[in-house]
């Protein structure tokens, strides 16, 4: 049914991919579908913050980001299913979106907040995931 499935992980957040994680290894599975763990780097946005950074600053963080991503990969992805990780800059819900549909995902599998967020909320950056995909979105709850 499903032949790409996402998964958005904030490597900060173990709230973020703890649950979430084995729903979409298992899901890949069972579809012998592949797998796209993405990482997102927010956008430093105005110039008022970003004038004092190094100017290399989020070229630098992204690649940081992509390394970190590849690691938790290998550590956690079991090796025989077919996974590639991303690492997309910008907006964390456009991003996930977007990313996405470039990917040909039919699926994202996502946890619906951030841990600090009572149970029952989904999270604002959830909520536009939900209205704006496309394809199908499992919002995996603690």
């Amino acid at each position: 049914m499903f032949k790409s499935i996402l998964l958005p992980v904030d490597l900060n957040q173990q709230g973020s991919w703890a649950k979430a994680l084995p729903a979409a290894i298992e899901l890949a599975q069972d579809f012998k579908a592949q797998l796209h763990l993405l990482s997102i780097v927010p956008d430093v946005g105005m110039s008022i913050v970003s004038q004092y950074l190094p100017k290399d600053f989020e070229k630098k963080a992204v690649g940081d980001a992509g390394a970190a991503l590849q690691t938790f990969t290998n550590e956690n992805v079991p090796a025989g299913l077919k996974a590639k990780s991303h690492v997309a800059h910008g907006v964390v819900r456009t991003e996930i979106v977007s990313s996405a549909e470039k990917l040909g995902c039919d699926l994202i599998v996502m946890a619906p907040h951030r841990p600090e967020v009572i149970d029952i909320l989904i999270s604002p950056k959830t909520n536009y995931v939900v209205e704006h995909f496309k394809g199908s979105v499992l919002v995996v709850r603690n």
